[in-house]
């Protein structure tokens, strides 16, 4: 410091020439936020953020928000994708063709949400497929470890966190026995969410003839933009016929056997024709990390329907190699709902159109719920989403606090025949910026289910009330509604 009070009396010109150049600099960082940065609400945040916060805030523009990997996704990957869903779309074609002809009735209802799902990145629905809900990480790891154990050609694994505890090094375990039996194993782990197994539990699978890759390696974890653009799908594939996807990572805190805090989510189980897109999002990804892609035979698209099973599933995903199509997806189902629309998230910080689509069927006269944890991992995350609540109870809907732990299931019941189970948050990063993919399941038997669950932990919660919440103190709402301003960068 008296360095620099040295340096700054010796030449004192020296002063205004740095500030100088930092305006200048803030000025053009100022114009390329403006260019690059597709929507409003983020470039404002971004612009407040640079010019709120001299210095830090362009550190955490430079480290956060700058798209270094932009190219590389929407170009180099999204062409390697596109060469693959070539090779695939006779199949997802005649597929979806023949679904949407035999149940008309169901598909003309969601029919935007079908059809666009299926033009804008080939996912077909498809009918003959059983499904299991797996309500919390012990019912999750029981049914995926007896699917594993009879695995008879090949296991695919694709998790945001997977934890050097017990429950991460079983499932090594068992990865590392079906190996050794001759069965292919691959698995992705995000690099960012995952890090801690990148030294020990990974080296010890691969050793033992487990292919295991990270996605996206980290160098310098403080400095990892590419935190904006993380694999935070959660999804098991054993031998195109299985598979799990949801919520639920590798980790012993979401079996809720220790003294921590309880963990409260939901996994689905399909069996059937729906397990083809999974694997084609799986194969797209090993794709991209290791510049292989293995040859496309039938043992990992077997097209196996279930006998007397006639569940309809499409599958969502999205990511920066495509558009948004989880969002549009919802927003298209949301425009659809008659009735009703129960929806659980951990976060609830939504993109504009999400809100104003779930305000604007309030207002119409829908029966629209939202439950959400009391306490969720990050008070800046809560505080963010609070901002939001009070214009959602205005237009009518109602809110619920999950009291009892942390409520990490994300899923959206409409009306009695449509569902949505997936790894995707209700939130700017889950909705823009990672790699997410949820199951759009069109049935009532699953509905039902799903309801009953959802009244299951009603029981667990608060309503929050129009009055409740505008009494608050104003200067609690003041710092949500700054936080607010953040959200986008969340």
């Amino acid at each position: 410091m008296e360095l620099l009070s040295g340096v700054l009396a010796s030449y004192p010109w020296l002063l205004p020439v740095l500030q100088l150049i930092y305006y200048l600099a803030v000025g053009l960082l100022a114009v390329k936020i403006i260019m690059d940065t597709k929507t409003v609400t983020k470039t404002l945040a971004y612009l407040l953020l640079i010019l709120f916060l001299p210095v830090v805030g362009v550190i955490i523009y430079l480290v956060f928000g700058v798209n270094y990997r932009k190219n590389q996704f929407f170009y180099f990957k999204s062409e390697r994708n596109e060469e693959l869903r070539e090779k695939l779309e006779p199949y997802s074609f005649q597929t979806h063709q023949d679904v949407s002809e035999t149940y008309a009735q169901i598909s003309e209802k969601y029919r935007h949400t079908v059809d666009f799902l299926f033009h804008s990145i080939g996912s077909p629905i498809t009918d003959g497929n059983a499904l299991e809900l797996l309500v919390n990480g012990k019912n999750k790891f029981s049914r995926l470890t007896e699917v594993i154990r009879s695995a008879e050609h090949h296991i695919h694994l694709e998790y945001y966190i997977w934890e050097n505890d017990n429950i991460g090094n079983e499932l090594a375990d068992m990865l590392i026995e079906k190996a050794k039996e001759g069965i292919q194993v691959k698995v992705i782990f995000d690099d960012f969410g995952s890090g801690n197994i990148r030294d020990s539990t990974a080296i010890r699978m691969q050793v033992a003839g487990v292919n295991i890759e990270p996605f996206n390696r980290v160098t310098y974890r403080l400095l990892a933009n590419r935190m904006n653009y993380r694999d935070h799908r959660k999804v098991a594939i054993i031998d195109g016929e299985h598979v799990f996807v949801g919520g639920i990572n590798v980790a012993d805190r979401y079996i809720n056997e220790g003294s921590g805090r309880y963990w409260r989510d939901t996994h689905l189980y399909i069996r059937g024709p729906a397990v083809f897109y999974f694997q084609y999002l799986f194969f797209s990804n090993w794709q991209y990390i290791t510049g292989r892609l293995p040859s496309l035979d039938t043992a990992y698209f077997t097209n196996y329907r279930i006998n007397n099973d006639d569940r309809l599933v499409q599958v969502a995903a999205s990511g920066p190699d495509t558009s948004p199509n989880i969002m549009l997806s919802t927003i298209s189902a949301i425009y659809a709902a008659q009735d009703r629309i129960f929806i659980t998230t951990p976060y609830f910080i939504p993109v504009e159109a999400i809100s104003d689509a779930l305000m604007q069927v309030a207002k119409s006269g829908l029966d629209v719920r939202i439950l959400v944890p009391r306490r969720g991992d990050s008070r800046l995350v809560d505080a963010a989403g609070y901002s939001y609540y009070g214009e959602l109870l205005q237009a009518g809907i109602k809110l619920y606090f999950y009291e009892r732990g942390f409520l990490h299931t994300k899923s959206m019941l409409i009306d009695e025949d449509f569902s949505m189970i997936g790894t995707a948050n209700l939130d700017v990063r889950s909705q823009e910026l990672n790699f997410e993919v949820n199951a759009l399941i069109y049935d009532r038997e699953v509905n039902q289910d799903l309801e009953r669950h959802f009244h299951d932990d009603l029981e667990y919660s608060t309503e929050i009330t129009l009055d409740y919440w505008c009494n608050r103190s104003r200067v609690k709402v003041f710092f949500e509604h700054l936080a607010r301003l953040l959200s986008p960068l969340l």
